[in-house]
C-alpha cells in the first residue's frame, strides 16, 4: 500500500528525459498517486505517463490558458486534484550588467509569472488535504555568482508560496517549496564531468555530496502526504549547503567559463 494511494498529482516540467520533473512523476506514481505529467514536448510526456500508468497534456508553464487547462485536464481525467509539483527552472547564469529586458522578461515568465499562474490554477480545484510544492533553489537563500535574475525570482515565488499557505491554510491547503543545491540532473549539463569543479562545489556540502533526483523526490512525497503538518516553509533538502557557501567564482578558474556558456544556451 503506498503512501499516497488515492491521490491525483499533476507535474510540471516533465517532458526533459531523466529530468528531476520525470523523477518526482515516477515517486509519486510509485507511492499510489495518479499522475498527469505536462511540459511541451508530447513524445516524451507520452513515454513517461505509458511507464507510470498516469496521463499527460502539453502545457506552457508561461501561459495562463494552458496552465488552467492543464488543472482541468486533471480533474476531468481523474475527478480530482491533490498535489501539485511545478519542477520548471531555467537555470540563467550571467552578469548582472549583462543580463538583457528580454532575459529578465523570459525568467520572469518561467520561474514567478508562470508558478503564480499554477498556484492560482490550483487553488481554483483543490480542496482539504491539498498540497501545493513549488521547487526553488538554495540560491534563493545563499550566494551564487552570476546568477540574480535567477536567484531572484526564485525568492520571489518563495514568498507567495508563504502567502498562499498563510491565506488558504483555512480550506485545509498546504503550500512549501523545496530548495536543491546542485543536483545530478540533466539541467546541470557538463559539471559532473568537471573534477575540479565538482570537488569545490562538494567540500561546502556537510554531508560531504551534492544532491540527486532521489533526494527531492523524497521530500515532495513527504510534503504531498496527510501526515505532513507543514505549510508556508521552505525546505532545504541540500545536504546543509546553507550552513556553508557555494565557491566563488575565483576558486573555480577558467573551467567555469565553459558551464556558463552551457547554462546560458
Amino acid at each position: 500500500m503506498g503512501q499516497l494511494d488515492g491521490k491525483v498529482a499533476l507535474v510540471t516540467g516533465a517532458a526533459g528525459r531523466d529530468n528531476l520533473g520525470q523523477k518526482i512523476a515516477e515517486r509519486l506514481a510509485e507511492e499510489g498517486a495518479k499522475v498527469v505529467v505536462a511540459g511541451r514536448h508530447e513524445d516524451e510526456l507520452k513515454r513517461l505517463a505509458d511507464t507510470i500508468g498516469g496521463s499527460y497534456c502539453l502545457m506552457d508553464l508561461t501561459s495562463k490558458e494552458e496552465v488552467e487547462a492543464a488543472v482541468d485536464f486533471a480533474v476531468e481525467t481523474y475527478g480530482k486534484l491533490d498535489i501539485g509539483v511545478n519542477a520548471v527552472g531555467w537555470g540563467l547564469m550571467k552578469p548582472t550588467t549583462e543580463t538583457t529586458e528580454a532575459d529578465l522578461d523570459k525568467i520572469l515568465a518561467i520561474q514567478f509569472k508562470g508558478p503564480f499562474f499554477f498556484m492560482q490554477a490550483l487553488l481554483r480545484v483543490m480542496g482539504e488535504g491539498g498540497s501545493i510544492i513549488q521547487i526553488s533553489s538554495a540560491t534563493a537563500t545563499i550566494m551564487l555568482e552570476n546568477h540574480a535574475a535567477y536567484m531572484g525570482t526564485k525568492a520571489g515565488i518563495d514568498h507567495i508560496v508563504r502567502t498562499v499557505a498563510n491565506e488558504y491554510g483555512a480550506r485545509g491547503i498546504r503550500a512549501n517549496s523545496i530548495s536543491p543545491g546542485l543536483t545530478r540532473t540533466p539541467m546541470a549539463g557538463p559539471t559532473f564531468e568537471m573534477k575540479p569543479v565538482m570537488d569545490a562545489f562538494e567540500k561546502e556540502y556537510p554531508l560531504g555530496r551534492v544532491g540527486t533526483r532521489e533526494d527531492i523526490a523524497e521530500a515532495v512525497i513527504w510534503l504531498a502526504g496527510d501526515k505532513c503538518f507543514m505549510t508556508g516553509q521552505n525546505l532545504q533538502v541540500n545536504g546543509g549547503l546553507t550552513l556553508r557557501r557555494n565557491p566563488i567564482l575565483s576558486e573555480l578558474g577558467a573551467i567555469m567559463d565553459e558551464v556558463t556558456a552551457h547554462l546560458q544556451s
